[in-house]
Order: C-alpha cells, then structure tokens, then sequence
C-alpha cells in the first residue's frame, strides 16, 4: 500500500515536472545569416575589388580578370548551394506533409 501510494505520488510529479518544462531555446541562425550577409559580406567584397584595382592600375589585366572568373564562379557555387537548400526544403515538406 504504501509502495503504491510512492509510485502514484513519484508518477504526479513527474507528469507535473514534463508539463512545466520550459521549451528548448535554438539559436537563431537566421539573425546570424543576416549579419553576415549585411555587415561582413560588403566589406570583403570591398577589399576584394580595392585589390583587383590596385592589380589592373600596376597592369596585371590577365591575373585580375582570372580572380575575377573564379570569384564569379565561386558566387554561382554559392548562389547554387542556397538554391539546393531551399529546393531541398520544398522537397521535405512536400513529401512528408
């Protein structure tokens, strides 16, 4: 009787202590990304080209318009990364909702 009396009162405290669990808190990469793409981004990109016009007034046109190609195609990477994330998402939602 008493064992019983134990297990009902340690079972009201438990369902009590899952009722009153706070949610879990993430972390909002969305603001980071933010961030990022409005502060650091520019500044890079400003650097960047600060150097390709410092190579092209010295006459180095061929090794700046070959940085310049691969920055593009590094942007399309990127571009083509964030299209698979959100094509991704799409496809997740679509097949299990």
């Amino acid at each position: 009787m008493i064992a019983t009396e134990l297990a009902q009162q340690a079972a009201a405290v438990l369902q009590q202590a899952t009722l009153a669990a706070p949610e879990p808190k993430g972390i909002n990469t969305e603001g980071i990304v933010t961030f990022f793409a409005s502060n650091i981004a520019p500044i890079l990109l400003a650097v960047l080209g600060v150097i390709f016009i410092g190579r092209a007034s010295r006459g180095e046109i061929s090794k700046v318009l070959t940085s310049s190609a691969i920055a593009i195609v590094g942007l399309a990477f990127i571009a083509g990364a964030a299209t698979l994330f959100f094509v991704g998402d799409a496809l997740i939602k679509l097949i299990f909702n």
